[in-house]
């Protein structure tokens, strides 16, 4: 076993390629700089504004605000440009915090003592979605271990066939419908050590192929346009929903939520799937003999193992145990976050996992959320995402109902990029849901629109898990998915205006409504 964890260790590609020593990197030094001089600028600059709120609230943007400001531009720029590995970036979060004490102490309820700012700068990167993901790559990982990834693999590809375009499609078609049962976070994490198995039957070797990046990218892409669909899909639906129960006194029921999202989400899918083979299109149209030798392939791996069998049936259990948490009450008080680790915990029970398989896991990736969750809610303690918020909203107030419904989107989707999606919802959505009557907007263009822009994070691999589960294939860089983001994105306003004006307003949505 030793060998073979030593051999897998070799095939690995290093995740940063190293320069000759006697090189200078003037642009990671440039990025670097650049990074560190937004945050000081920011940081030291005057007070800034006050923003205020439709109702006249007052919202000061107080010098820790500022800070985290100045904070979030300098862990954007480092991890567009990739001057440090995206896991030290997302250290370098925490580090500023403390150092420069951004984040406010926690008053305990009850009178106890507060909680020092920067040990919850820290405490963070042990989040329970930090550990979610942690568990999500886990199975994934079991997958490819076990030879259940092949077996799936060689099965799609028996039945797509030879051409590059089908094998793209098909992927992300599986991809998309994964994620109308499960988490787009567990569906990466499983589909990615499949589409491993794919590419090594493409491309033997560790370089990048036009092909390897479209595949990879665009999974993490059609991850996020098929969580929409339905409350399965992620835990930003459920968090919508409270807020918008909580503001209009509405419910908004299982078939309801997807009723208005599944026929945008796979607009998207295939919308996306045409990005790819425009911006990626595969060196090799057609693989001759792929699918006779998929076959044989999956003719070789012979009859399921127990090993195979018993992880299938752990990842089921898990999926359908988190999936009824919706739908059973008794259920709902079980963290998705405990039952993921408990299926963790049983691969290592029944030998399905090993101690040294640990040290294959992608702790940068793991680090790069931590970071991400103790930078979103920096933002929110300090008061500036609030203030961003209400700026936004205020600068859209005397706009066209339009205008308003997409800037608010638009300024969701710009978020989602740089905070967790549930954050970005929790930000802008009751500030948009509360100002909405005052333009004659409905509440439910505003609730749908938001959470469309909010799953779809095209821009940066800290937006949303699946992106930066797809940045392990080694195939595409920060900057590389960054710059196919902006064409994905406007693909996603664009298609979302569509729907705003003619779509939903066809399926019975009240988009404009009465001023009081």
């Amino acid at each position: 076993m030793a060998d073979a964890v030593a051999a897998g260790k070799q095939r690995r590609p290093l995740l940063f390629r190293p320069r000759p020593h006697s090189e200078i990197d003037w642009k990671r030094i440039f990025f670097l700089s650049l990074g560190l001089g937004l945050f000081f600028a920011v940081h030291l600059s005057p007070p800034w504004p006050v923003a205020v709120d439709p109702m006249g609230e007052e919202f000061v943007l107080s010098a820790q605000g500022k800070a985290a400001l100045g904070l979030f531009l300098l862990a954007a720029v480092w991890w567009v440009f990739e001057v440090l590995p995206i896991g030290v970036t997302a250290i370098s979060i925490g580090v500023v915090q403390a150092l420069f004490l951004i984040r406010p102490d926690l008053v305990v309820a009850g009178g106890g003592d507060p909680i020092d700012g920067a040990e919850l700068a820290f405490k963070e990167f042990m989040n329970p979605s930090v550990w979610f993901i942690f568990g999500s790559i886990v199975i994934g990982m079991v997958f490819t271990k076990t030879g259940l990834t092949k077996r799936l693999a060689y099965m799609m590809l028996m039945l797509v066939g030879e051409r590059t375009s089908r094998i793209y499609l098909g992927c992300f078609v599986m991809t998309a419908a994964l994620t109308h049962v499960m988490a787009h976070t567990a569906v990466a994490a499983t589909v990615f050590p499949l589409l491993v198995a794919i590419y090594r039957l493409y491309e033997e070797g560790d370089t990048p192929t036009r092909f390897g990046k479209g595949l990879f990218m665009g999974m993490a892409y059609i991850a996020g346009a098929g969580s929409i669909i339905t409350l399965l899909g992620a835990a930003r639906g459920a968090v919508a929903i409270g807020f918008y129960k909580e503001i209009t006194g509405k419910e908004v029921s299982f078939f309801g939520f997807s009723y208005y999202l599944f026929p945008l989400g796979w607009v998207m899918v295939f919308a996306l799937w045409a990005l790819i083979m425009v911006l990626y299109r595969p060196e090799r149209a057609v693989i001759p003999g792929l699918r006779e030798r998929a076959r044989d392939l999956y003719t070789r791996l012979g009859p399921i193992s127990a090993k195979e069998l018993q992880a299938a049936v752990i990842v089921v259990a898990a999926v359908a145990l988190m999936s009824l948490r919706s739908f059973v009450p008794a259920l709902a008080a079980i963290d998705k976050t405990a039952i993921i680790l408990v299926a963790t915990v049983l691969f290592f029970i029944l030998k399905i996992l090993e101690i040294g398989d640990l040290e294959d896991v992608p702790w940068n990736i793991v680090l790069l959320f931590g970071g991400a969750m103790s930078l979103g809610y920096c933002l929110v303690l300090t008061g500036a995402a609030d203030w961003l918020a209400i700026n936004t909203a205020s600068a859209l107030e005397a706009a066209p109902a339009l205008v308003f419904i997409l800037g608010m989107a638009l300024f969701v989707l710009i978020m989602t990029n740089l905070i967790m999606n549930v954050a970005a919802i929790a930000i802008c959505l009751p500030v948009a849901l509360k100002m909405a009557p005052y333009l004659g907007v409905g509440g439910d263009v505003i609730f749908f629109s938001a959470l469309v822009t909010a799953g779809m994070p095209f821009l940066l691999l800290v937006g949303a898990a699946p992106n930066a589960i797809a940045y392990e294939s080694k195939q595409f860089s920060s900057g590389e998915f960054f710059r196919a983001g902006v064409p994905a994105s406007v693909i996603l306003m664009v298609v979302l205006a569509l729907f705003v004006t003619v779509v939903w307003p066809l399926m019975g949505m009240e988009v404009m409504v009465p001023r009081p």
